[in-house]
């Protein structure tokens, strides 16, 4: 498995994702950032976009199966958009992705609640 790494960092949605009421009615705003695992040297040499992933395509579908869907766990979240980055293109051998409500519903000053799931191609 390579150590190399197509990062795709703050991503904004907004999404229907939560366990409250307000949260399943209201579209809310969420980050994400997307870490995949992919052999970049062959694009390295040949600087041709043929040789690596696309990551405009795989913002693309990453923001859609967000948006487009509603989640009740950011967890939930989270694995449909591994599954989508891992769908993108077979290439991509591992994905980390992190979820990140900006604006979670608790009574403290919390800046942010998240998760961060990894996940390898089989």
């Amino acid at each position: 498995m390579t150590e190399d790494r197509l990062l795709l960092c703050g991503l904004r949605v907004m999404a229907l994702c939560g366990a409250l009421p307000e949260e399943r009615d209201r579209a809310q705003p969420f980050e994400l950032n997307v870490d995949l695992g992919v052999d970049l040297a062959p694009a390295g040499l040949s600087d041709d976009l043929d040789d690596t992933v696309d990551y405009g395509a795989v913002c693309a579908a990453v923001a859609a199966a967000a948006e487009g869907e509603q989640y009740t766990l950011m967890e939930a979240m989270a694995h449909r958009v591994v599954e989508v980055c891992l769908a993108a293109d077979p290439r991509v051998q591992q994905v980390t992705v992190e979820v990140r409500k900006l604006r979670p519903p608790v009574p403290q000053h919390l800046s942010t609640s998240g998760v961060r799931i990894t996940r390898h191609r089989q």
